[in-house]
């Protein structure tokens, strides 16, 4: 059995921000090997985030971000369970940091089905004519057409994205990563981002 140092857990809860125990838990259960400890939080984290899904969350902040010398604005309101949690650092932190992805990702809604039908029409229309310009047969075309639309999703969709300030995580991934920390269920209820002259 490999040994788990004090300094490896550090190491580790650095990386993740998971609590010493859990930590100490993931080394143990993968060997110690760090890359995998660290995925192994990551899923752990996703099943704590399912299990929590169906509490009620009436708590929270409304967070707001300015760039580029107030040219973009966001506001951005992220729910969770109890007034405790709202007030703590790592919230906090966390709904700044969306409040900046937005800035500077422009997503089109927080899930595929926020997206609007006649943008979604718009972008099928113009990858179904850039298919048929190149001569593939229908049959073809829209199999093209469905692929190039989920890749569209994935990046206009906030939980989608890659996360800016850490583009190996997804939004989701690091929304999970704040639900395993805090202990609560937490959403990000709606955003508006604001651009001057648009």
């Amino acid at each position: 059995m490999t040994e788990i140092s004090a300094a490896m857990v550090k190491q580790l809860r650095g990386r993740t921000g998971a609590g010493i125990m859990d930590c100490k838990e993931a080394l143990g259960e993968c060997g110690a090997d760090m890359d995998k400890a660290i995925d192994f939080l990551r899923k752990k984290g996703l099943a704590t985030a399912q299990k929590r899904a169906g509490r009620a969350m009436s708590e929270g902040v409304v967070e707001s971000y300015i760039h580029m010398g107030g040219k973009i604005g966001v506001m951005v309101e992220v729910n969770c369970e109890t007034d405790f949690v709202a007030k703590t650092d790592d919230f906090k932190e966390f709904a700044r940091n969306i409040a900046m992805h937005i800035a500077a990702t422009s997503p089109a809604g927080i899930v595929p089905d926020d997206v609007p039908a006649d943008v979604l029409a718009r972008e099928k229309d113009i990858y179904r004519a850039q298919a048929l310009e190149t001569g593939k047969p229908e049959s073809v075309v829209e199999k093209i057409i469905d692929g190039k639309i989920a890749k569209f999703l994935k990046d206009v969709c906030l939980m989608n994205q890659a996360y800016v300030k850490n583009p190996d995580v997804s939004i989701a991934d690091y929304l999970n990563e704040v639900i395993a920390k805090t202990g609560e269920n937490i959403v990000i209820r709606r955003f508006a981002r604001f651009q001057l002259g648009e």
